[in-house]
């Protein structure tokens, strides 16, 4: 397996939002999940981590937003250490998609994407028109304000990921990080949060760390590809340069040609598995 490295990606040069960890390792109990990672994940990019089940895909995420302390190494955000930083200012930059987010029952669309400006509160202020206008832009962004009166749990799966993903687009962060955002998605839905994860890149200039789990979509959408294997970095570049067959049937096991996506060029993974005839 070969790691292309930020000094040959043109996506390194650009700083801001830069989210890094140096030796980082991540435990559960006495169990290490992600062991002395060293990964920058470029700033105005999207970036999709990829790697088998129990990799360290979403434990890394929960590393990066300091809801799981490190057992060593560091995580900074432009260089500051997020360990540091207090709780809102940490808030203000970095949003989080988890994997499967609880919905407090009965709730609405629009009181769901208002919990989004939490970290923008102080005690006993006002609702600002600030605020309201940061949840109309979340809203009509996602598609999901004729949904604002709709009780969440009644959406269908795309829906209510899209209002999940309006709540993090109303915190105003610079910086979104998701959790395998297309899981339990059809196809349909899929492409739609991830044309919107696009969008959010291209005309927002949010930089994206997501989570996902086909290689082709991971490729056609990302600019920077993270491969994770067994916790360690297998590779991290541009999805054309890091991602190849040799790389794959290494980490996830599987024989295959990748040949170039005839809409995109981007690398398109075709397995050698057992056809029927």
């Amino acid at each position: 397996m070969t790691t292309s490295t930020l000094a040959t990606d043109p996506l390194a040069t650009s700083t801001r939002n830069e989210l890094s960890c140096q030796s980082l390792e991540l435990r559960y109990g006495s169990r290490t999940v992600v062991d002395g990672l060293d990964l920058t994940l470029p700033g105005g990019a999207v970036t999709a981590i990829v790697g088998p089940n129990a990799c360290g895909k979403s434990t890394l995420l929960r590393g990066l937003t300091r809801l799981l302390d490190p057992a060593a190494g560091t995580v900074t955000l432009d260089g500051s250490d997020v360990h540091r930083m207090p709780a809102r200012t940490l808030a203000k930059r970095l949003g989080l998609l988890p994997q499967q987010p609880v919905t407090p029952e009965a709730i609405t669309v629009e009181s769901l994407v208002r919990l989004g400006r939490y970290p923008h509160q102080r005690m006993l202020s006002p609702w600002s028109a600030t605020d309201q206008a940061a949840v109309e832009e979340a809203l009509t962004r996602t598609g999901t304000a004729e949904l604002r009166d709709q009780p969440v749990d009644r959406l269908s799966g795309g829906q209510r990921q899209r209002a999940w993903i309006a709540l993090t687009l109303a915190q105003d962060t610079e910086l979104l990080l998701l959790d395998e955002p297309t899981t339990f998605l059809d196809l349909r839905h899929q492409l739609e949060v991830l044309d919107l994860v696009a969008e959010l890149n291209e005309e927002a200039g949010r930089t994206v760390v997501m989570v996902l789990h086909d290689l082709g979509q991971a490729a056609r959408y990302a600019d920077h590809l993270v491969v994770l294997h067994e916790g360690r970095l297998a590779a991290a570049g541009p999805p054309a340069e890091v991602l190849d067959a040799a790389l794959v049937e290494a980490v996830f096991q599987v024989p295959c040609q990748v040949i170039p996506d005839p809409e995109t060029g981007t690398p398109l993974v075709v397995p050698r598995g057992r056809a029927r005839r």
